[in-house]
């Protein structure tokens, strides 16, 4: 066997069997983090400083240069520039110009900026105008003032060089704090010791010392940027995905894993890890009872972050903040790109998603259907075998809206074809799901099989990437040998367009086929660190270490474009993604990649789902079951309990794992499965408004305790959490055998026990004080809690597909507080098509205060959908001793039927619209026939 394909092979069974740790860099192995955490164990005074000459206020921000020191005396100018974003956030940004020689030369010298791919939009549309009356300049110094009321300001000390960022007369955040400012200049390496101070390390400067990277060939030499950013009065920080760990990110000084950020096919991930996975979001945030702080580093290369909480008394800034002392001093540290920092300040965190989906977008409202149930595997062997587990589906009374192919059903892993044999008539396959509203979801990695007529077109048009010699660079996947597109290329989107047209071999002519792009970190078995090499080239001549994780973006975003062409822009693509990074919410779900078959697995989803959900990217899920391995009975039960909550819901499994559809188990855990997906069901219309609500203001979907409860000791909360602001709190019961659980409840606050979607006439939960509470659990119990001063709705009946509930009535349920008042709402659109932009939808408020419930319709109420639906039943929670209840629509006026029950009431077929205009009337007893009674 040749070496390369015994490497191919090698790999390819440590993926099957175990992650391999020795595999990926600590922060010890890599240079660039050796080097920056190496600066910040040492004493020294900090080279940078602002020239005052150089200042210069105009197009909207401040620009100047800062100079470097270099022990000859020498400076290195570096251009900077500090202006004000949409959202009232400040944005600091350090340059170089470089002018490279020797092997250098022959690449774009221009250090890449990562907002061209991660900022919605171009970058000059999101800058705010700052004004001369914003800007103070002084010998020392800027300070800028913004916001309403100037709420905010920031001041940029020229030496020592450091930005402090204020929020009501409160400094909340401090770049170069530390003054861990290091930005590795180019020079040759000739002449490195002239540019090297005592302090610096030179570890790896220009090799790499580490395992299967011994290749890469560092053409610029070092080019890493750092910064050090200190959050003041701050004890918990959030964010920083992806990382199987827990929700409350941990101080990392005394580890060698900082949280590194690096898109890498990391099989078999291990639990409570700050090992790189799959995807990366730069962004962290900070939350306390009083404000919030969001840091976004806008870096698409190799970033390690270190996290190092601590309190001080001496700090000038903690002190101007009032007394805060607490700490948390964040250390970024990048192989290379530009010093780019957004500096976000809020109220609430919430805020901050709000303020950063300006920036980089919100998630894209997707099609009704893909918040059904996904069932997956690797493997669907056939037409056959996919249209038996379809039936199956329905002949156990399993609802579901689409059945994946995973890499199998291409003739020989070739993208865009079809195995013949198994799979005759795809198209034919597609329109029999369809009959009962299913979709289809297939496979498209970006590894495309050397030989063939789709790779060879990528090298004919010269969009593939290239190895150091400027050829197309060939590395090995699971077809083999293969190539790669390239996404950052423009002239790369034609050709992609052209295999996704109308009638192509892959799509035909089906209307119901999604795609599913994995492997696009990109995974390369035959590469470094299980990826592509550092020194191969982009278009632009940008080397890959500096758009590494952008680039699984860009591919997801090359997809979704191609399905928007597709459908002529009328219908919304269904993409999931596994590489991702910041803005990826624009056009993609994702997963959190190869899990396992454990109970640790189940738990570890959460804090990984919430993760995702506080950085913007809501639309996210796990494995249900374990990608790898066989799991229990009792945790695949406990997992579809989990998984019905997920925003993205899919079941998938490894091609050696057992067959687990849901019938497979047999009874009782049949039953408890058929019960968790069709509660995910019934609860559709909430979770789409909640998606809507996300797509408009950047809420998360999972909304996690402490968005909620900042002033609530609910900080390291990680194991339950709030369905968006609908008012349903969630608590997944994770531990094996369990037969109780601890809920934490906020205090002040009436909480129904609405176990299993259903409701309990018991007293609410009411405490004093913020706690936890315990409850016995059986296996057919998921533990639910409608937060009083709710409204949310549900479809209650059953029906095989999302497609076939559209004209189905709604249940409204009303969860009254203490001072019997609660608020919802619904959102409705035609569930597919981008119409809802012109109008075509109704957003319904409902409303109770003082016994009456009213109903506000905004939008289009005569939109065809939405004018025919009904509501069939509305719960209230909490509502006692009722006498009669009238309802009230279209100048028309007639009693309803309600059954009272001793803790809430129902109304039966009130007559209603649910998109329309109506009040409802629920008239209590007067007090002396209660006491009779």
């Amino acid at each position: 066997m040749n070496p390369v394909a015994l490497l191919f092979f090698s790999l390819l069974w440590a993926r099957v069997f175990a992650v391999k740790e020795y595999l990926f860099k600590n922060c010890a192995q890599s240079g660039f983090c050796h080097r920056n955490r190496h600066l910040a164990t040492q004493n020294f005074e900090s080279p940078y400083f602002v020239d005052p000459a150089s200042i210069v206020h105009e197009n909207g921000s401040v620009a100047g240069t800062i100079y470097k020191k270099l022990p000859s005396n020498d400076v290195v100018a570096l251009p900077f520039d500090i202006s004000l974003l949409v959202g009232d956030s400040v944005r600091f940004q350090i340059d170089e110009n470089r002018q490279p020689t020797g092997p250098a030369s022959k690449l774009n010298p221009r250090r890449f900026r990562a907002a061209e791919t991660a900022f919605d939009g171009p970058e000059n549309e999101k800058q705010q105008v700052l004004s001369k009356d914003q800007v103070s300049v002084s010998d020392n110094g800027i300070v800028l003032v913004y916001g309403p009321d100037n709420e905010f300001s920031a001041r940029l000390d020229f030496a020592p060089l450091k930005l402090a960022v204020s929020r009501h007369g409160k400094v909340q955040a401090v770049f170069n704090a530390r003054k861990l400012l290091n930005i590795e200049h180019w020079r040759p390496q000739k002449e490195n010791s002239a540019h090297l101070w005592p302090y610096e390390s030179e570890f790896d400067m220009f090799s790499d010392s580490f395992g299967d990277s011994r290749d890469d060939t560092k053409p610029f030499g070092p080019e890493s940027v750092a910064a050090d950013v200190r959050l003041i009065g701050f004890d918990h920080v959030f964010g920083l995905p992806e990382h199987a760990d827990s929700f409350s990110l941990k101080d990392t000084t005394d580890s060698e894993w900082p949280y590194r950020l690096y898109n890498v096919d990391i099989f078999e991930y291990e639990t409570e890890s700050r090992m790189p996975m799959y995807g990366s979001i730069p962004l962290l945030v900070g939350v306390k009872p009083d404000a919030a702080a969001g840091i976004f580093w806008v870096n698409a290369a190799d970033t390690f972050v270190d996290i190092k909480k601590g309190h001080s008394n001496t700090d000038k800034d903690a002190e101007k903040s009032k007394g805060h002392h607490s700490l948390v001093d964040t250390h970024w540290m990048s192989e290379t790109g530009t010093v780019d920092i957004v500096i976000i300040l809020a109220a609430t965190p919430e805020e901050i998603n709000a303020k950063y989906g300006q920036l980089t977008g919100h998630v894209s409202l997707p099609q009704e259907f893909a918040l059904g149930y996904h069932q997956c595997r690797w493997n669907y062997n056939d037409e056959k075998d996919v249209l038996d587990v379809h039936a199956q589906m329905d002949a156990h009374g399993v609802p579901y809206d689409t059945i994946w192919l995973d890499i199998e059903y291409a003739d020989k892993k070739k993208y865009f074809t079809w195995d013949k044999e198994a799979f005759p008539d795809p198209e034919g396959m597609a329109a029999e799901l369809a009959r009962t509203g299913r979709n289809l979801v297939v496979i498209v990695d970006p590894h495309l099989k050397t030989g063939y007529s789709v790779s060879e077109g990528v090298e004919k048009l010269g969009i593939s990437i290239k190895d150091r010699a400027n050829s197309t660079f060939k590395g090995h996947c699971w077809p083999g040998e293969s190539v790669w597109i390239d996404a950052m290329n423009p002239n790369a989107q034609a050709y992609w367009d052209e295999l996704f047209s109308p009638g192509s071999v892959l799509l035909g002519a089906t209307s119901n086929v999604h795609l599913w792009n994995d492997m696009n970190e990109p995974s390369v078995f035959s590469g470094p660190e299980t990826s592509m090499p550092k020194d191969t080239l982009h278009w632009g001549d940008f080397e890959h270490r500096a758009v590494h994780n952008a680039w699984g973006q860009r591919f997801h975003e090359l997809t979704f474009e191609s399905l928007e062409k597709r459908t002529q822009y009328s219908k919304r693509p269904f993409i999931l993604t596994r590489s991702y990074f910041a803005g990826s919410q624009r056009s993609a779900a994702m997963w959190t990649g190869d899990n396992m078959a454990r109970w640790e697995y189940l738990r570890a989803s959460l804090p990984m789902v919430l993760t995702s959900n506080a950085v913007g990217m809501p639309f996210a899920g796990a494995d249900v079951g374990g990608f790898f391995g066989d799991p229990s009975n009792q945790l695949l039960v406990r997992w579809y309990q989990t998984g019905l909550f997920y925003p993205f819901f899919r079941a998938h499994a490894h091609i050696d794992s057992r067959r687990r559809e849901p019938w497979i188990p047999g009874e009782p855990f049949t039953s408890h499965i058929r019960d968790a997906v069709r509660l995910r069901y019934r609860l559709l219309p909430t979770l789409y408004t909640l998606f809507h609500d996300a797509s408009v203001t950047g809420s998360p979907v999972w909304r996690p305790m402490v968005w909620e409860h900042p002033d609530s000791d609910c900080y390291d909360v990680e194991d339950q959490f709030y369905l968006g602001q609908s008012g349903l709190l969630v608590k997944p019961v994770t531990e094996e055998n369990a037969n109780s659980v601890d809920i934490f409840f906020p205090a002040n606050e009436r909480y129904y026990d609405f176990t299993s979607g259903h409701v309990a006439d018991v007293p609410p939960v009411a405490l004093s004080e913020a706690g936890k509470l315990s409850r016995t659990v059986s296996l057919e119990d998921i533990p639910m809690y409608v937060k009083g001063g709710s409204v949310f709705a549900l479809r209650d009946r059953y029906r095989r597909s999302s497609k076939l509930m559209k004209a189905d009535p709604f249940h409204l349920v009303v969860g009254l507080d203490a001072n019997g008042v609660a608020s919802g709402k619904l959102y409705l659109d035609d569930g597919e098509s981008y119409d809802y932009k012109n109008g075509q939808y109704t957003e319904t408020k409902y409303e109770m205060v003082a016994g009456q419930l009213k109903s506000q319709v905004n939008g289009d109420p005569n939109y065809a959908l939405s004018s025919s639906l009904r509501i069939e039943k509305i719960t209230i929670l909490g509502a006692q001793d009722i006498s009669s209840i009238e309802a009230k629509q279209d100048g028309r006026s007639w009693s309803v039927e309600f059954v009272q029950h001793k803790h809430y009431v129902e109304i039966l077929n009130p007559r209603v619209g649910a998109a329309a205009n109506w009040t409802i009337n629920v008239v209590h007893m007067p007090r002396h026939e209660k006491d009779e009674l």
